[in-house]
């Protein structure tokens, strides 16, 4: 089946461990499409585990765009992925393929459909002070600093979310301006198509039990070996983007001899937890989408037709 002349992208969205994936392939055995992964953590390559990237088996027989892109030491922006989400957008098109987007990575999505905002491009001096800081302080400490800066961005923002308290604390020491000011001030590098959203929703007692799961199963499957091979890469560190991601900072602080194997295992879980609270927060603000409490084939293609 293929989509006509309505040039339309579809938006796949939903918090970790919901499903896309499965639904996005099942999606795309029914109406002829291409592939494009929303998603801040997949771009890696040789972090395949604990991102839970799709096998390489199911890469072969349903290719995903923009996963694989680029080296955990490399930097990556919402820009890069703009430029890069909007050329594979423009070649299903010519390819009379339904672009379906799909992934976690709320802000990628958004940048999309609205635009960013002009904002300063982190510098490694920046990054590095402003790590230091996290290390030294904590993120409560750094939220309070927000506070006395920027107010609204400091309401909007949870105390714990240290990578959005750091990073609007070095826009304000890189502009001299605070974030909420400059996110009014968006560019035109946005998607002008008409979209499609379909959210996967599940209960959170359904997607806690689902990450807990997952996590566990991640271990049993070689996660902590790939997580050592990474470690031994000495252009790596935790202040990296990459190193961020979930489970990715805690099992290292294990290899650190931080806490012992049982609490790595707890804090990686509780950190999931958390990332899918953010992302369900994000996703209940969106507008005129199909929400599913679980996947629907039947529903899906309903609603793309």
């Amino acid at each position: 089946m293929t989509i006509g002349s309505k040039k339309f992208v579809l938006f796949l969205m939903g918090p970790t461990a919901s499903g896309k994936t499965d639904l996005a392939i099942e999606i795309s055995k029914i109406i002829n499409s291409k592939l494009i992964s929303v998603d801040s953590a997949l771009i890696y390559r040789g972090m395949d585990i604990g991102t839970a990237k799709p096998d390489k088996e199911t890469l072969k027989k349903f290719p995903h765009e923009l996963i694989d892109i680029c080296e955990p030491e490399d930097s990556f922006s919402v820009n890069d992925f703009i430029d890069l989400a909007t050329t594979q957008i423009e070649l299903a098109f010519k390819e009379n393929k339904l672009p379906i987007l799909v992934g976690g990575t709320s802000f990628y999505f958004n940048a999309l459909e609205h635009g960013i905002s002009n904002l300063p491009a982190s510098t490694d001096q920046s990054r590095k002070h402003f790590n230091d800081l996290l290390k030294k302080h904590g993120s409560e400490k750094l939220h309070n600093n927000l506070k006395e800066i920027d107010p609204e961005s400091a309401a909007r923002i949870h105390p714990n979310d240290s990578q959005r308290i750091t990073r609007a604390l070095e826009v304000h020491d890189l502009s001299g301006k605070t974030l909420s000011s400059l996110q009014g001030q968006k560019n035109n590098k946005k998607l002008n198509l008409k979209i499609k959203k379909i959210i996967l929703m599940p209960n959170r007692s359904e997607l806690h039990e689902r990450i807990e799961e997952r996590f566990i199963d991640m271990i049993k499957n070689g996660f902590l070996d790939e997580v050592k091979a990474l470690k031994n890469n000495k252009k790596l560190n935790l202040d990296l983007a990459s190193m961020r991601c979930v489970g990715y900072r805690q099992v290292w602080n294990y290899f650190d001899g931080m806490y012992n194997k049982k609490e790595m295992i707890e804090k990686a879980i509780v950190a999931t937890r958390q990332l899918c609270k953010r992302q369900c927060t994000w996703l209940r603000n969106e507008e005129e989408a199909l929400v599913l409490a679980s996947p629907s084939i039947e529903k899906a293609i309903d609603y793309i037709k």
